[in-house]
């Protein structure tokens, strides 16, 4: 009995050193790979350009993005976050590019063209009807969004669009899952007309969604902060690259002040519904 004793005595320390040393090293090689999913030759020239603006590494780690973990992507566009996320998670996670039907053809054209890096990608529809393919309920480490949410209460029926867009977010969710938003960012003292249609929307705006859907939030970041972007251009927040809008008339001007300020917030869902 006493050897026995003796023996749990030494095992202990050393499996507590063990994990001590397994916690240490699990985000440093999270933040290797991720390093090495935003270097890699895969990325096309011009997204890479963009990170400058984007803070690609800044902002998945605000979020906590693993490697291993369910990933949904929402609205994905011309798949600027796919090219990093889908393989940053290839090897031992999952990635959903989630979006309507009829705009997720690029997404789809990226997958087949380059099998090797996004061949594991998924594909989900978002929003989703009963009988659409849709991501499963309570499946989710993160959910993530980048711009959108102006789309959504910029969109006919709008409120209500935003809304079930974040009951649709919760509910793909696993408890204690994160949803990360990016967003254009109009000050809080501003008056609320000039949201939606300018392209901005405040910080109070976001929340308030995210929270009539069960959210928590989190925190922010100031990540994607830019003091340059005064959010009051004559085109909105498309005046500003990469789109500007105003093409060549004081083109100069707003490549000088760069892509729009963004809030950068984190949510999550509560372990107990």
């Amino acid at each position: 009995m006493r050897r026995l004793a003796l023996l749990i005595a030494c095992v202990l320390p050393l499996s507590a050193v063990a994990a001590a040393a397994y916690s240490q090293s699990a985000p440093a090689d999270n933040a290797a790979s991720l390093r090495a999913a935003i270097a890699a030759n895969t990325r096309t020239a011009a997204n890479v350009a963009r990170d400058r603006y984007r803070h690609p590494y800044e902002t998945l780690s605000f979020f906590g993005v693993k490697p291993t973990d369910t990933v949904v992507e929402i609205w994905p566009g011309g798949g600027w976050y796919t090219e990093i996320l889908a393989p940053y998670i290839a090897a031992r996670g999952t990635y959903y590019a989630a979006g309507p039907e009829d705009e997720l053809g690029g997404i789809r054209k990226r997958i087949a063209s380059d099998p090797a890096t996004y061949g594991r990608a998924r594909i989900a529809s978002f929003p989703a009807s009963d009988d659409a393919r849709r991501v499963p309920d309570n499946s989710v480490d993160a959910v993530l969004t980048f711009r959108n949410v102006h789309n959504w209460l910029g969109s006919e029926g709008g409120p209500d669009v935003a809304a079930e867009a974040f009951r649709q977010m919760y509910d793909m969710l696993k408890p204690g899952g994160t949803l990360g938003v990016e967003e254009h960012r109009l000050p809080e003292a501003r008056d609320p007309a000039g949201e939606i249609k300018s392209g901005y929307l405040k910080v109070s705006t976001v929340r308030r969604l995210a929270e009539a859907a069960g959210f928590r939030f989190v925190g922010s970041s100031e990540v994607n902060a830019n003091p340059k972007d005064k959010a009051d251009w004559p085109n909105g927040v498309w005046t500003l690259p990469p789109t500007l809008t105003l093409k060549d008339k004081d083109r100069d001007r707003y490549l000088a002040i760069g892509e729009s300020d963004r809030m950068t917030l984190r949510f999550v869902k509560p372990l107990k519904q």
